[in-house]
């Protein structure tokens, strides 16, 4: 199931999920394709077990590559059932990961509208500028350390922004639990706005074992009527403390991850990548512009270039 909402002429976000089921069959997948290059004392190389490879670096080890396997099949899934004639790269969000509920998504994306065009000639079209800027190439990057990220558990110090804590939680409103407030071994990461209002923030300053009450409000618009607006109180237990130990971008990361042999070849390659992605969006744009310019009742684009 999934819903389709209107945020601008001819741009729409999706939201749509895969289910437990399905996301178990993505981390399979994924601890099969990384066994291999994961070293666990007491075991030959690819031959731990899962759960103990989840147990020394956490769950979320497997996540990404969990992801980008059933993702595909759910967002097309999505767009057929919304009947949608999408003519841009999805810009998707991963809203929520748990894996015994699933993984919920969001995707932006552009679709064509269609429309009436009268006073047509004259028109003209200004060509796209494509280039790579530096905060797309260092995005990219990102990623890739963020894929390669290590999950260390602390014990010496209490939750930091950007921590991941693992937490038990139950809400209440008026002494009273409500339905859908209360998940265990919950992975939480400080500062992702994963939770409402103020929750994560409350979390900061405090260690491992501790139990505490935080206090939010429901925002009025909240999706379910039951709790929005609504004063809360969850009760909060802290199992670990965990935080991301990111890998440096430098040759010898390169070199252990891709094909290239140093950063620099390596960010060539990206950028050739950005920018032929860049050049096909353009043209497309440009042959849009063309039809109209052209039939006088055709479909418009307003996207990157137009």
């Amino acid at each position: 199931m999934s819903t389709c909402e209107k945020i601008d002429v001819n741009k729409v976000k999706l939201t749509f999920s895969v289910d437990a089921e399905k996301f178990e069959e993505g981390l399979n997948f994924s601890y099969n394709k990384n066994k291999g290059s994961i070293n666990i004392q007491g075991f030959r190389k690819g031959k731990a077990p899962r759960k103990i490879i989840e147990a020394q670096y956490g769950k979320e080890i497997f996540y990404e590559d969990a992801i980008n396997h059933v993702l595909p099949d759910a967002y097309e899934a999505a767009v057929k059932e919304n009947e949608l004639d999408v003519v841009s790269r999805p810009e998707i969000d991963v809203t929520s990961i748990d894996a015994e509920k699933g993984v919920d998504f969001t995707a932006e994306v552009y679709i064509k509208p269609e429309v009436k065009v009268s006073n047509y000639k004259g028109l003209t079209y200004t060509k796209a500028n494509v280039e790579v800027s530096d905060e797309e190439l260092e995005a990219e990057l990102k990623k890739d350390q963020e894929k390669n990220a290590r999950i260390i558990t602390v014990t010496d110090r209490p939750i930091q922004d950007g921590d991941i804590a693992n937490i038990d939680f139950e809400g209440f409103i008026d002494n009273v639990a409500f339905e859908g407030g209360k998940g265990k071994d919950f992975d939480l990461e400080i500062g992702s706005h994963t939770f409402i209002d103020n929750f994560e923030e409350q979390l900061i300053g405090h260690n491992a074992d501790e139990e505490i009450d935080v206090n939010v409000t429901f925002p009025e618009n909240y999706g379910k009527t039951d709790v929005a607006g609504k004063p809360a109180v969850f009760k909060v237990k802290i199992h670990a403390v965990k935080y991301k130990e990111y890998p440096e971008l430098n040759d010898e990361f390169v070199q252990d991850t891709t094909e290239f042999e140093t950063l620099q070849e390596y960010k060539n390659e990206i950028v050739g990548k950005l920018l032929a992605q860049k050049t096909t969006e353009a043209n497309a744009a440009k042959q849009e512009m063309a039809t109209i310019l052209e039939t006088n009742n055709s479909r418009v684009l307003n996207k990157v270039g137009a």
